[in-house]
């Protein structure tokens, strides 16, 4: 106990002497300053006003606070890391080599208070303020200075903030004017309100955008003008809305659309090409000028949302723009609407479309590595045609093959192998008995695949897997993904069993499910929803459901019911079973560089009629890289389950798999600097079984489940490649189901100075890309 307890005060003195140097070095940048100059280390605003709320002060203080120029250097704890590797590099004598890219890339130079002009930030601030309602604001500006530091600091006291009395809306006779007004109950601009210039900006697109949806093409925010009187009422406003003079007559004009011509082979190189008359197609309104008769006329039909006569109007506009562009067969979209030659307030519409290569050749090489000591490669050749049927099909057919070698460990010897090839065919609609319109910005596909991939274990079996699925894929918008897969066959089929392998079998029974032939067959359902694409959002969320039924009518018309009255097709029990599984995710972001993001997986699957057990092929499973990190793939649970005794001249590890799972992560990640992205992170989790197995004890699910949560922690970096993201993540086991109960948590038991310890416990995860 003595020497853990000297162990331990070693590694504190260690890490106390690199602290202090740490401090010592962040104290001494400002001997680098130039001769006269201070390290300004940052701006702060006090808002003076005994009417506002102390909540509503502070909030405004901090908005002003950000608007202050220069920022300060970056600080971490206190201190300026980035500044210190700044000023230690030096002047690098040419623009390469290792102090370059420390003072260039690690470091940050010295934000002097030479730079800071005090006057333009207080201009800055009154602005500010006065665009916010608080008319007539005093500002001053003041420094301290503190050992070569200094501070600036402005002092805001703001006459009380005006309110909006009235707001008026353009009430002259123009048919604009009408639209204006009925709109009027959705305007921004509410009575009662504090005033807001940046209020009334938004109110000018609001009404602009209302406008282009009523043919309003022309028509420019611009156009309208906010005129303010606060020359009556006590600190009060009123607000009138109207038509610029000098509007152009054409922005006072509806338009309706006219012709519409379409170049599905435009070039960028060659905008003046010359087209003859056969050369020009009419299909119902369109007008299609294509030398090569590219695509069927239906898909600019099902692509285009004007018809000849509509009136002009931005959402279809839009929707047509990015309906061309999500057929994936163009790099470049082009859309004009010039007047009319014969027709008045109407508009041609004019799409000028350049196309991607049709056929093209894809070759992926990977490199990839597991926690189970497993490391391989995988080729994949692809060759896509993007308009196979001349309706901006996508045919694709590949072919793919890989290996696993374990180079230690307990499965050395026991390498995969697989070999197989796919061919898929989407087209860029919905293809259904009946009719189904979508107004989605995003194309509706229907996709039919073909798989089939032969794998082999060395040493132990191999596996024929055939797959065949038909099904649709659509998005509401860009935060609602949906795919239904309303045929998914597959069927496996084993071969080449060992007789190692079945040996092993006498011992574990479990392992005999691995190498049943399976055939599962039933609709397949996914739904996604995410908002992380908005990086301005404190609080963003992804969300993935899945609903997997495999046999269900099929079972029920049959009458099947295991075990006695199990049916087969081709001599084969096909498998029933109800699937579902969750994964919510959510992050929180603490800072420019940082945040927290945490994921809850929740999964159950229950087997029936046909079937009294999952297919091991749709169990859960957990922990590897991009689970619980601390144990190895696929080596957790179930539940408290231990492997045997009797089963240990077992030469590999088996695959642990249930139908029910729970798991948790959350992990902090921030920069360090330059490429490198840091993070610490808390794992907890595990899997169950919803019936008693005699041959697995602990596995099944109970009201002590809790009990038997497996967790891990541990802290990793991010290579930010801008192209891949390369993450190591070293993780420990801090609580173990497989242990005795009450004995469980292990962290007493953390020995890092144990090489022994760090062999069986430290688990290095090599991945491309987040884990969640």
């Amino acid at each position: 106990m003595n020497k853990k307890r000297n162990h331990i005060k070693n590694h504190f003195a260690k890490y106390f002497v690199l602290l202090s140097l740490f401090f010592v070095f962040g104290c001494s940048n400002t001997k680098y300053l130039p001769e006269g100059d201070l390290l300004y280390t940052g701006g702060s605003v006090e808002v003076k006003d005994s009417i506002m709320k102390k909540k509503d002060r502070k909030a405004l203080e901090t908005e002003m606070e950000g608007l202050l120029r220069p920022k300060p250097n970056k600080t971490f704890l206190g201190l300026r890391p980035k500044l210190w590797f700044y000023n230690i590099a030096g002047e690098p004598k040419k623009q390469k080599g290792f102090r370059y890219w420390l003072r260039t890339k690690v470091g940050e130079e010295p934000v002097l208070f030479s730079k800071v002009d005090l006057d333009y930030n207080a201009s800055v601030l009154r602005n500010f303020t006065e665009n916010r309602g608080y008319f007539k604001t005093r500002v001053s500006a003041d420094s301290t200075v503190n050992n070569k530091r200094v501070t600036a600091e402005y002092t805001v006291i703001p006459k009380k903030q005006y309110i909006i009395k009235s707001v008026i809306f353009p009430d002259d006779s123009l048919k604009m004017s009408k639209i204006i007004a009925r709109s009027s109950r959705r305007s921004l601009l509410k009575v009662g309100k504090p005033y807001d210039l940046d209020l009334i900006k938004a109110e000018r697109e609001r009404i602009d955008a209302r406008l282009k949806e009523k043919g309003y093409y022309y028509f420019s925010p611009d156009y309208l003008l906010a005129k303010v009187d606060s020359s009556k009422g006590d600190h009060e406003v009123k607000i009138r809305l109207v038509i610029k003079d000098e509007t152009p007559a054409k922005a006072l004009r509806a338009y309706k659309i006219n012709n519409i011509f379409v170049y599905p082979n435009y070039s960028l190189s060659n905008d003046s090409m010359v087209y003859r008359k056969k050369n020009i197609t009419q299909y119902k309104d369109f007008t299609i000028i294509d030398t090569a008769e590219t695509f069927k006329p239906r898909v600019y039909d099902r692509t285009i949302y004007f018809k000849k006569g509509d009136l002009y109007n931005r959402t279809d506009h839009n929707l047509t723009l990015n309906r061309f562009v999500n057929l994936g067969t163009f790099s470049f979209v082009k859309n004009e609407f010039k007047p009319s030659d014969s027709i008045d307030n109407a508009l041609d519409s004019y799409y000028y479309l350049t196309l991607l290569p049709k056929k093209f050749i894809r070759v992926e090489v990977l490199g990839k590595t597991n926690s189970a000591s497993y490391t391989g490669t995988e080729l994949n050749l692809n060759w896509n045609n993007r308009n196979f049927l001349r309706g901006a099909e996508l045919f694709t057919a590949s072919i793919f093959g890989g290996a696993d070698f374990q180079l230690g460990g307990v499965n050395k010897g026991k390498n995969i192998y697989k070999l197989g090839g796919e061919v898929s065919l989407t087209w860029p609609r919905f293809i259904t008995p009946f009719n189904i319109e979508g107004n989605s910005e995003y194309v509706p596909r229907t996709k039919a695949t073909l798989r089939y991939e032969y794998q082999k274990r060395t040493q132990l079996y191999a596996l024929n897997s055939f797959n065949t699925s038909f099904g649709y894929l659509w998005k509401e918008n860009i935060r609602k993904e949906h795919q239904l897969n309303v045929i998914d066959v597959t069927y496996v089929s084993p071969n080449h069993v060992t007789a190692e392998y079945l040996e092993d079998i006498q011992q574990d029974p479990a392992l005999g499910k691995v190498i049943e032939k399976q055939l599962i067959f039933g609709p397949t359902y996914n739904y996604t929803y995410t908002n992380t694409m908005q990086k301005r959002r404190k609080n963003t969320i992804y969300f993935n459901g899945e609903l997997d039924l495999a046999g269900n009518i099929t079972g029920l018309v049959t009458g099947a019911d295991y075990p006695d009255k199990v049916k087969t097709i081709f001599d084969v029990p096909f498998r029933q079973y109800v699937k579902i599984r969750t994964d919510f995710r959510h992050y929180l972001k603490l800072g420019k560089e940082s945040e927290l993001a945490s994921r809850l997986i929740v999964g159950a699957g229950f087997a029936y009629g046909n079937s009294n057990t999952m297919p091991a092929s749709k169990q859960f499973v957990v922990g590897g890289t991009n689970s619980i990190r601390a144990f190895r793939a696929r080596t957790l649970g179930p539940g408290s389950y231990v492997i045997p005794e009797t089963t240990t001249n077992i030469n590999y590890t088996p695959d642990q798999s249930a139908d029910l799972k729970l798991e948790f992560n959350t992990e902090y990640r921030a920069k360090l600097f330059s490429i490198v992205r840091g993070a610490v992170f808390l794992d907890a989790g595990n899997i169950w079984l919803l019936h008693a197995d005699p041959n697995k004890p602990g596995a099944e699910i109970s009201k002590d489940f809790m009990k038997e949560i497996a967790v891990g922690a541990g802290a990793g970096l991010r290579f930010d490649l801008s192209f891949l993201i390369l993450r190591t993540d070293l993780a420990i086991p801090l609580r173990n189901p497989a242990l005795p109960d009450g004995q469980r948590w292990v962290i007493d038991d953390i020995n890092f100075g144990s090489s022994s310890w760090r062999k069986d416990n430290l688990i290095l995860n090599i991945a491309i890309g987040y884990p969640f």
